[in-house]
């Protein structure tokens, strides 16, 4: 007898049998008609990456976390962590043939090998939207509009009166331009800018310790985190002034939020850097006011020059991400994810072999018919078959026993809270 195997997934990924499938599909068809509702195409890629394409961003914590691999080719792959690299491939491919301002999105599967948590897995899937050739903070305005209509789709609240959804936003050209006067630019900025997105984990005085590694003295460190600490327009103002360009770009954005009628979920918050390099203005997570879960919901942000990264020219591009394995457990806890869908419309019972023909011939023709359809040949007892069909969420159940087929009738019974169940010729149905 052979070895059985291990039946447990590998660490930090996830099987997905037929009830969290639904969840999941219901999840996705949520965010699919959200982007489309906003004019978005839907795009792919395949999992598997050149290596070259995240190594790129060296330095970036991401760089450590690849899933990455020789193939037997002797090329450097790896699984892809995010999908935004790709989507910069993509375009680069087909630059000179498309359309802009392109509005795609996807629902990928990324891969990253890194400690897990509540809401973090190894695995996840995320709905990414990203608007391509536009430089207006609109597209970014647009695109928190997205988030707030599926947000409210699914059941939070996210309204003037009460918002279970915080949107905190800053621009990575704010702290660019104040650390330009504290002679912090180029490679030492991106540097500062990964130690500082990890603040909210390690405190300021460990958030200062690697700062002071990387030449930023002790008065220096005091002032930028001073600026992490600045909550609203008014506050940024008198910190950066309002010459700074990212003030200048915050306000922009805050009027068309107005404009759009989600100005009320938006906070402006320097504390919010995100670490990756390639940001370059309007960065925005979202968290939960409860605080059950104690990191984002969701990141986005400006992108302008990641092409240049790829050895094409600059294109102005702003998108998010938005995975399913947060949002799922903040749904869950609300009670806000649905018991379960019909699985199928008609459920028909053949009582014994002699009645499968039958029920085939019936099945198609409902089938047909656009009806979904389960046809039940275990021949267990009928007080089974009832709580089966039930389960699957038929609305409708078919009977065929010997004496039906016989007299050329099948018994179709309603199944809910009235039960109702009449005789149909069998012709009805075939």
């Amino acid at each position: 007898m052979a070895e059985q195997i291990d039946s447990a997934p590998v660490k930090g990924v996830r099987d997905f049998y037929p009830d969290d499938m639904r969840v999941r599909n219901w999840l996705f068809e949520h965010w699919r008609a959200v982007a489309k509702q906003f004019g978005y195409e839907e795009y792919d890629a395949c999992v598997l990456e050149s290596e070259s394409l995240y190594v790129r961003k060296a330095g970036d914590e991401i760089v450590g976390q690849l899933y990455n691999f020789a193939d037997k080719g002797d090329r450097k792959v790896a699984l892809r962590p995010e999908m935004t690299p790709s989507l910069a491939r993509m375009v680069l491919a087909k630059k000179n043939s498309l359309a802009f301002p392109l509005r795609w999105f996807s629902i990928p599967q990324c891969f990253r090998y890194e400690r897990m948590q509540k809401g973090r897995k190894r695995e996840h899937f995320q709905w990414n939207m990203d608007c391509i050739g536009l430089d207006s903070v609109a597209a970014e305005v647009e695109l928190m509009s997205a988030q707030v209509a599926f947000l409210q789709n699914v059941g939070f609240q996210v309204s003037a009166e009460k918002c279970d959804i915080a949107f905190k936003v800053s621009n990575r050209q704010v702290l660019q331009d104040y650390l330009a006067t504290l002679n912090i630019t180029g490679e030492d900025f991106a540097a500062v800018c990964v130690i500082i997105d990890k603040r909210d984990k390690i405190g300021d005085e460990a958030c200062a310790e690697l700062l002071a590694e990387k030449n930023v003295d002790g008065e220096t460190a005091g002032k930028i985190l001073d600026l992490l600490n600045v909550r609203g327009l008014d506050d940024l103002a008198r910190v950066a002034g309002e010459e700074n360009a990212g003030y200048q770009s915050l306000k922009a954005l805050m009027e068309l939020a107005e404009a759009s009628g989600i100005a009320h979920a938006i906070q402006i918050d320097c504390s919010v850097v995100r670490g990756l390099s390639y940001y370059t203005g309007t960065v925005w997570e979202l968290f939960d006011e409860s605080g059950s879960v104690p990191r984002a919901i969701a990141g986005g942000g400006r992108y302008d020059r990641l092409m240049e990264t790829f050895g094409g020219q600059s294109v102005p591009m702003v998108g998010f991400g938005f995975g399913d394995v947060v949002i799922a457990l903040l749904l869950e806890e609300r009670g806000l994810i649905p018991n379960s869908d019909a699985r199928v419309d008609d459920y028909i019972y053949p009582m014994n072999e002699s009645g499968f023909v039958i029920a085939n011939k019936i099945a198609a023709k409902l089938r047909t018919d656009g009806q979904k359809v389960l046809v039940d040949y275990s021949c267990r007892r009928f007080k089974h078959v009832i709580k089966a069909a039930e389960n699957a969420g038929a609305s409708r159940m078919f009977t065929l026993g010997d004496q039906e087929i016989e007299a050329g009738i099948v018994k179709v019974r309603t199944i809910g809270a009235e039960r109702v169940e009449n005789d149909h010729p069998i012709s009805e149905f075939t």
